[in-house]
């Protein structure tokens, strides 16, 4: 097994950035900062395939949306796209890896945030990818304007706070389904806890829309690259639980997991175009800066 490679950011008088490599099994995080006490930060998840970033630069720009989100000091960009490519390569080779970038608020009153950049072996998600997953729908207990009625729940800003987002995968694989879909009080799908839904109704592919509160996909982005190059039509579109249940196709789509063919939804199955989901999944396994 590969080991993990770890740089640590920090933050200069003038507030300039920088990162130098660590021992990532040694201690690093302080008890007393505010992403390990209540969870105040934010995160990116990327995927390197062959050694390249995968939307690198889509990546990058959530993070600041994030960081915006939740009044966090703008990344430096520049800063953080060097010390994730320092990080690949540092590591030994591998197909696939997932780097996080995290930045928290810091330690409690230093008004000083905490950053690193850390490169893994991601799970090997080969069975998902291929033979498909079953899902739960599950409320999530907002409606679909929440991001204009209520900003301060931060939905579409990929925080440190996953706990209900595990709290429903936990849900899902209690009742032997693999992962979940989110609809909002109102019926609208939004997304999964860690992932975009996409669905293909004849040639249109269709995404839901970031409006609702939900993440803007990278991986979605590069499979609607793929519908495009096919000559399919794509769209970002309202979609309901019936659709789920009517698609003729339909993904969970993710940085670490890339596509995931949905085979069942409520227990109800649905069909899978074996051929289309191995296309897809090619395109995502090819390098694309």
């Amino acid at each position: 097994m590969s080991s993990p490679v770890l740089f640590l950011m920090s933050t200069g008088p003038d507030g300039t950035t920088a990162f130098a490599p660590a021992d990532p099994s040694a201690p690093h995080l302080r008890v007393d900062d505010l992403g390990a006490t209540r969870g105040d930060g934010i995160f990116e998840s990327v995927n390197v395939v062959g050694g390249v970033a995968q939307s690198l630069r889509h990546h990058l720009d959530r993070f600041a949306r994030s960081a915006a989100m939740v009044d966090l000091p703008a990344p430096d960009a520049t800063a953080w796209a060097v010390a994730l490519k320092q990080a690949v390569a540092a590591h030994d080779p591998v197909p696939e890896l997932l780097v996080k970038l995290i930045m928290t608020r810091g330690v409690e009153g230093s008004g000083v945030p905490t950053g690193w950049v850390h490169a893994f072996v991601a799970a090997d998600h080969t069975r998902e990818r291929v033979e498909g997953i079953d899902v739960l729908a599950l409320e999530r207990a907002y409606p679909s304007d929440v991001m204009t009625r209520a900003p301060w729940l931060l939905q579409g800003a990929k925080t440190l706070s996953y706990a209900l987002n595990m709290a429903a995968l936990r849900h899902a694989r209690a009742r032997g389904a693999h992962d979940v879909v989110f609809l909002a009080s109102d019926g609208e799908v939004l997304e999964g806890p860690n992932s975009t839904v996409v669905a293909v109704f004849g040639d249109r592919w269709v995404t839901t829309p970031p409006e609702l509160g939900i993440l803007e996909g990278t991986t979605q982005g590069r499979a609607f690259d793929f519908a495009q190059q096919r000559g399919d039509r794509t769209e970002i579109g309202h979609l309901g639980l019936a659709d789920l249940h009517s698609a003729d196709a339909l993904w969970l789509v993710s940085s670490g997991r890339l596509s995931a063919p949905v085979r069942s939804v409520d227990g109800t199955p649905r069909p899978v175009d074996v051929v289309l989901s191995a296309e897809l999944l090619q395109h995502l396994l090819t390098v694309h800066d």
